[in-house]
């Protein structure tokens, strides 16, 4: 994967949080007649329910676009290997995205559905396949996607999982499996009620080993009633791999249709076999 994919898996995984908006409630739990509940289910509810309230409740549920424009850094085994890259995106719940990358703006990344585009000098391309995999695995356990999806099914379990550290500050974490035995961490400021660590291990379809990925959100900015992390660090198997600095955060600004579309007019495996030739 090159830098600018590595950056762009860092920009894909954003979250949003607020502070003190007006209370907002998760569905109600499980059955417990069709799934048995761990003790501790109740605490995890009631400490994710205050997390919705905190993430901006309706405002943070119902927003449906949100843009960012800020600077991105990758890292290889822990070092920085980039200067960083400034970037520009613009996302529609709850499964179109696009990333320009450079002063120019001329990389872009688009996707829509389960399809992803990569644009330069040289025309538009099918993604990479295992790029295409990263991105989709990042927005499947995005912030977004549990808070709506994960959270509705009645088939996710949720249960209290203890205290952990995120950048040196104590969390509460709670822990949810959905139907297709699925986990994902979430580490909740018992002060604030706001996520500041995420984590979550799957089983690279690529290699079939084992990796973690985790994040850890920090400097809160409220805007649009959302209280945004505009500094968040990602990590990969406990190396960090991503930093991202965000300058400007707009939500329910209009996007129009075409900023998703893309035609392939170049095929990149076949450019690559016959430059290796």
């Amino acid at each position: 994967m090159n830098k600018l994919c590595l950056t762009l898996a860092l920009i894909l995984s954003g979250v949003a949080v607020a502070q003190q908006p007006a209370p907002a409630t998760l569905p109600p739990a499980a059955d417990s007649t069709k799934a048995p509940q761990d003790p501790t289910t109740a605490k995890a509810r009631a400490m994710l329910d205050k997390m919705v309230t905190a993430l901006g409740g309706q405002a943070y549920l119902n927003y449906t676009t949100m843009t960012q424009e800020g600077r991105t850094y990758s890292f290889y085994q822990g070092r920085p290997n980039s200067a960083g890259a400034p970037f520009w995106r613009f996302w529609r719940y709850p499964d179109q995205d696009r990333v320009e990358f450079t002063k120019q703006r001329d990389i872009i990344y688009i996707y829509k559905g389960d399809q992803g585009y990569e644009i330069t000098y040289k025309g538009t391309a099918n993604m990479e396949a295992k790029d295409l995999d990263e991105y989709l695995r990042r927005r499947h356990y995005s912030m977004e996607t549990i808070v709506r999806q994960w959270l509705k099914d009645p088939a996710t379990l949720i249960y209290y999982s203890g205290t952990a550290l995120a950048d040196q500050n104590m969390v509460e974490q709670v822990t949810l499996v959905n139907k297709a035995n699925e986990a994902v961490i979430i580490g909740i400021d018992p002060n604030t009620n706001l996520p500041l660590k995420k984590s979550y291990t799957y089983r690279d379809p690529f290699d079939n080993l084992k990796s973690t990925n985790e994040e850890v959100f920090a400097n809160y900015r409220l805007v649009q009633g959302i209280q945004t992390p505009f500094s968040v660090v990602s990590y990969h198997n406990g190396d960090q791999s991503g930093q991202r600095f965000i300058s400007k955060v707009e939500y329910n600004v209009p996007i129009a249709d075409s900023m998703f579309d893309a035609k392939v007019t170049y095929d990149m495996y076949k450019l690559n076999e016959n430059k290796k030739k």
